[in-house]
């Protein structure tokens, strides 16, 4: 039990225990505490460990999986190309639907469909990866969007389409699959590696959820990326030059702050704030509100309670802020918005576009108070800042953009689009763990503090936020109670003192603990963080030897029975898309084969053709359209082949009829040339 880990008892002997190993301390202290620069070494050789762990073979993707659109790279060269998906879109919306036949629509096929079908159209997922369904943020998100968000019995927000449950990492999975699917279409082969990014500010059960999602999708995932670093090191990569850079990156529904220092191809995270609910879904949701309201006003008629109608309301609140950061003013125009005894009502609101910043302007306002913290944490001032990176289709905003600059003294840096720059750098990291990409070298930081939870409640940090990643840290502890033969250990991650204030990752025992007065058994606890910021946790009794590991699985997380059930759903539904995809590609293939075959006939009606070729042709029409009828792609393959015999052995016919014609009409006209024609010529 929890209580029974006691700091404080190791507090009061602390003398002896320091007098018996007073080196062990004082280094793990100052391992805590500071990376110095003979400490890059050790941690650059730790991060090669793990990446010749992983054996990158063949091309790695980079992956930016995002709240409201996703984004897929790859190197070419040394230069990281973004992937334009099968719309010829650079973007695709993180949008999956599942339609009343029961297909499953990923991106913007899902989207266009949304509003006609809202119950069965999820977005935002992102918002809910590694969230219990009782967190605060969870239950707001219930109010926010049109399907149904609903609690697993261990505690998980999933979400429901059409009758059935699903993670919001197989959610994810659907949307990365798509990306993966862009990427192999372009390149012309399959693709296993990838890097995909997550907000700085994702706790462990969030990366370790988004992992989950890349193995659903079929993905080896070789390096999970924070956000804001990722951009930077786009932004950075052939600069060369020494910067303080900060990263505000202002998403779909996530904020970040990053500040690093650039020191000719060394990427040095030195802190990293944010906020996991905070982005453009936002900002959507109170122009909507506000649309809702002044509808109500008008019309005494509440659209809320409406689905289809309050989908239609966030598009157009969508499609509006869009507008309104190149223009100052947008006309919001619904036709048949609902109707009632009175017949049809229509929505017309002329929005501008500083109305629409006093409706977010206390959104605007959320993100200072992380960028103040992250400066503080730096150990900077606003003026030892070089330049300010915007990042995430939100900066578009006018207002973001004049708050950002009044923050940081300058004009914010646009030089790189915002909706690509994660996934290129996501894609220049996999360059790096490939190789093909020198003289990079990343160091980041863990956003928030891991620890432990000790005597009384309190929470013990081991690794405080802000530590280069990745690290090893250890502390040792001893017993609350006398004859104490056993010790729970929960492993936490947060910023509160009390214990229960923060996210529990895990938690295990180590048993078999000699008995002896408290304070007296030495308890060694150990983390190990690795570069995705995942973390593994070991105990050890320092007397007996005796150790306890753990690799912590998200509390609220999928089992790996979960995880490889939905690889198995997953590859299901690949052989099923792709045999929808081979009977649409039949179908359409089959149509024009038809229209070709009838255009043949109409244009052959006046050569005189062997009849009994003529109905071949027409026999094999009339099979072909009867094989549409089926969904049995092959059928309908082979009576095109059938109808394609026919038509080639009519063809032959009338190709040798015409080359009899031409022979003939050539030799009546040499005749003609030979023929001597008398005359009589009279001379006047």
């Amino acid at each position: 039990m929890l209580s029974s880990f006691a700091r404080g008892a190791f507090q009061s002997t602390m003398k002896s225990i320091m007098a018996t190993s007073p080196r062990f301390l004082s280094r793990s202290f100052s391992l805590v505490k500071s990376f110095g620069t003979a400490s890059y070494s050790r941690i650059g050789q730790r991060m090669m460990s793990e990446d010749a762990e992983r054996q990158p073979m063949g091309d790695i993707i980079g992956i930016d999986l995002g709240t409201t659109n996703s984004c897929v790279c790859i190197m070419e060269g040394s230069k990281p190309r973004v992937i334009e998906n099968l719309e010829g879109s650079r973007t695709t919306p993180s949008v999956v639907a599942i339609t009343k036949d029961g297909e499953r629509l990923v991106g913007q096929a899902a989207k266009r469909q949304s509003v006609t079908n809202p119950m069965n159209t999820v977005y935002s997922a992102k918002r809910l990866i590694g969230r219990r369904y009782d967190d605060a943020e969870v239950q707001r998100d219930i109010g926010m969007v049109s399907y149904k968000i609903v609690k697993r019995s261990n505690g998980d927000a999933w979400v429901e389409i059409a009758g059935k449950q699903f993670s919001p990492s197989q959610i994810g999975a659907f949307v990365l699959g798509k990306m993966k699917e862009t990427a192999e279409a372009h390149l012309g082969h399959s693709v296993q590696n990838a890097i995909i990014t997550v907000p700085a500010y994702f706790n462990d059960s969030q990366r370790q959820a988004t992992k989950d999602a890349g193995k659903i999708a079929g993905l080896n995932v070789l390096r999970i990326i924070n956000e804001p670093t990722a951009a930077a090191l786009a932004y950075g990569m052939d600069k060369g030059e020494n910067k303080t850079i900060a990263v505000y990156d202002l998403g779909g529904g996530t904020f970040d702050i990053s500040i690093l220092e650039l020191r000719k191809g060394l990427f040095e995270v030195k802190a990293t704030n944010g906020d996991t609910f905070l982005g453009g879904e936002d900002f959507d949701q109170a122009l909507t509100n506000y649309l809702l309201a002044e509808f109500k006003k008008d019309q005494g008629i509440d659209l809320s309670k409406d689905p289809l109608a309050l989908q239609r309301l966030r598009e157009a609140a969508e499609k509006a802020k869009i507008e309104l950061s190149s223009s100052l003013q947008t006309e919001i125009n619904l036709p048949f918005i609902t109707a009632d005894a009175t017949g049809p009502k229509h929505m017309l609101i002329n929005l501008t576009r500083s109305k629409l910043e006093s409706l977010v302007e206390d959104l605007v306002k959320r993100t200072l108070e992380p960028c103040k913290a992250c400066i503080r944490d730096a150990g900077l001032k606003t003026d030892q800042i070089d330049e300010v990176i915007l990042v995430g289709g939100m900066t578009r905003m006018p207002r973001v953009q004049q708050v950002v600059e009044k923050l940081f003294g300058k004009q914010p840096f646009k030089g790189v689009n915002p909706d690509e720059v994660v996934a290129m750098g996501a894609a220049i990291q996999g360059g790096v763990l490939k190789g093909d990409v020198k003289d990079v070298i990343l160091l980041d930081v863990t956003p928030l503090s891991l620890g432990i939870e000790t005597v009384g409640g309190v929470f013990t940090r081991l690794i405080p936020r802000n530590t280069v990643v990745p690290t090893s840290q250890s502390q040792v502890f001893s017993t609350a109670a006398d004859n104490q033969t056993m010790v729970g250990i929960k492993v936490l991650q947060g910023e509160r003192e009390i214990a229960a204030e923060n996210k529990l990752l895990g938690q295990f025992e180590l048993v078999g603990i000699p008995p002896a007065p408290r304070g007296i058994p030495q308890i060694e606890v150990e983390f190990d963080l690795n570069a995705d910021g995942i973390v593994k946790v070991s105990a050890k009794d320092k007397a007996t030897g005796k150790e306890q590991r753990i690799t912590i699985q998200s509390s609220s997380g999928l089992t790996q029975d979960e995880i490889d059930r939905m690889v198995r759903e997953a590859e299901e539904n690949a052989e099923k898309d792709m045999a929808r995809k081979e009977l649409i590609e039949a179908k359409n293939g089959a149509d024009t084969t038809i229209y070709n075959a009838e255009k043949t006939l109409n244009q052959l009606k006046d050569k005189k053709l062997d009849e009994a070729k003529i109905n071949a042709v027409k026999d094999a029409i009339e099979a072909l359209r009867e094989a549409l009828k089926s969904d049995a792609a092959s059928e309908i393959t082979a009576k095109m082949a059938e109808l394609a015999t026919a038509e080639s052995a009519l063809g032959e016919e009338a190709y040798r009829q015409a080359s009899a014609e031409q022979a003939t009409n050539n030799a009546d006209g040499a005749n003609k040339e030979g023929e001597t024609v008398d005359a009589e010529f009279n001379e006047k």
